[in-house]
């Protein structure tokens, strides 16, 4: 279990987050220096250095949106150029990919990011202002069509896999419905059939709450509240809920932790930017909680914190989980989550890429439980979201290296698969790290000098 630091702050950490920038920049311009765009798109790196690993092209935003990021700390404009050209080379595809549910991590990373920039008046505009809102209106129409309906007004974005597939992932992509319909667009259908954007996020993110998420209700032999089936798995011919499963988890019926992040940080940053609409903007709830803003903010809020609570109990005590709670290598490490993660162990590896999604969702979650009175509450995920981002910016997690072009070590994409690298003389894999999990510690070190000096508060929905 994490073991929460109550008494630092975002200042405490302003020196490691402004080092973590700096080996930033370096590993991002080494990426550039060296790598060959007709090898497709960097996904994680084996001996240091990013290579591809054919799925789904979906890490390609996090590579451009990253060097935004770097640009918005120093203003270099070398690194905005970077953003920039790769952002308006590349992405196109990934607008109209009609394939995947991964709009909301390529899309709004690199869009989103730039537009944002534009608001803040950090970047001038010079016509790029109204290329990224058609693109966002686009990608959250396109990410939308890609809709399974089910009984009583529920629905949901199905995965690669098919129709009859939810993945946990998935609440993440639904800021890319909600900046198109901040945007004031919609999803047209069949005979010019109007389709709400905000609608999807609701039903979607409702059908993840009640059937990815558990609530400790018996639902089955290992229904505890808070952990995440990474699939949930439904008849699409008549809606009914089937099972759950997993592709990157250990088994449907253990946690797969990046798998719980998502949801972590999905529900609690969605929480805030339901926060900012209007109360009549509710009244496209088709029918499931009768368009009361105040029921879907605590429904989300419920999720976030059933999520945040199962996570600060299944990590290490430094806040880094294991890949999955039900890796059967724990056994052979007892106690584990009574002392710091071992990266170097010799059963199951971590994963410091759930570590780096869930901390930005335990702050987010934390700032707005304290807006809305909850102190209690409120400065306990704000306090262990600053724990797990103290462990990520220091060794053995922040890759000092400059011949490693990885960020952020041990990192683990897809265990069962066995693609990670073991390094002679390990027995799992440790030592290498990922685009997404580079990219959301850059978030989440954004995020926290951003409190710790008085800057905007970082979100997706500032454009």
């Amino acid at each position: 279990m994490l073991q929460i630091n109550t008494k630092i702050t975002p200042q405490d950490l302003t020196a490691k987050a402004e080092r973590l920038f700096e080996l930033s920049g370096k590993k991002i311009l080494s990426i550039e220096n060296t790598w060959d765009d007709s090898r497709g798109t960097p996904v994680f790196t084996v001996k240091g250095q990013y290579t591809v690993r054919g799925w789904t092209e979906w890490t390609q935003g996090f590579r451009f949106g990253a060097a935004v990021l770097q640009y918005e700390i120093g203003d270099d404009q070398k690194f905005l150029d970077i953003g920039l050209d790769g952002t308006f080379k590349h992405m196109a595809s990934h607008v109209s990919h009609i394939g995947v549910h991964d709009h909301g991590f390529n899309n709004v990373s690199t869009y989103g990011n730039i537009l944002r920039l534009i608001r803040q008046a950090r970047l001038e505009d010079s016509g790029y202002a109204k290329a990224c809102r058609l693109a966002l209106k686009l990608s959250g129409a396109v990410q939308a069509s890609r809709w399974t309906p089910l009984p009583e007004n529920l629905g949901y974005i199905y995965s690669f896999n098919g129709s009859h597939s939810l993945f946990v992932d998935t609440i993440r992509s639904l800021r890319a419905l909600a900046l198109a319909h901040q945007l004031g667009h919609m999803l047209m259908g069949e005979q010019d059939q109007r389709i709400s954007l905000l609608t999807r996020v609701l039903q979607h993110a409702e059908t993840t709450a009640r059937f990815t998420v558990y609530w400790g209700e018996s639902r089955d032999s290992y229904d505890v509240r808070g952990r995440t089936a990474h699939e949930s798995i439904f008849n699409p011919k008549n809606g009914s809920y089937r099972c759950p499963g997993t592709q990157q988890g250990y088994s449907p019926f253990s946690t797969w932790t990046r798998g719980l992040a998502w949801a972590v940080l999905g529900f609690a940053e969605l929480t805030e930017y339901l926060a900012t609409l209007a109360d009549d903007a509710f009244s496209c709830d088709p029918g499931i909680y009768g368009g009361d803003k105040t029921h879907w903010i605590k429904r989300f809020v419920d999720a976030a914190a059933a999520t945040a609570d199962y996570f600060i109990a299944s990590t290490a005590t430094d806040g880094i989980p294991y890949w999955d709670t039900g890796a059967p290598g724990l056994a052979s490490l007892p106690g584990w989550g009574d002392r710091p993660s071992d990266p170097f162990n010799a059963f199951e590896p971590v994963d410091s890429s759930a570590a780096a999604i869930a901390a930005q969702g335990l702050l987010r979650l934390g700032t707005f439980l304290k807006s809305k009175g909850d102190d209690s509450d409120g400065n306990r995920y704000f306090q262990a979201g600053l724990s797990v981002a103290d462990t990520l910016f220091a060794a053995p997690y922040l890759s000092e290296d400059e011949g490693h072009q990885g960020l952020i070590l041990h990192s683990i994409y897809h265990r069962p698969n066995g693609w990670d690298f073991i390094p002679p003389g390990q027995q799992v894999p440790c030592g290498e790290s990922s685009m997404w999990g580079d990219y959301h510690t850059r978030e989440l070190a954004l995020m926290i000098l951003g409190m710790a000096k008085g800057g905007p508060y970082y979100t997706f929905f500032d454009i």
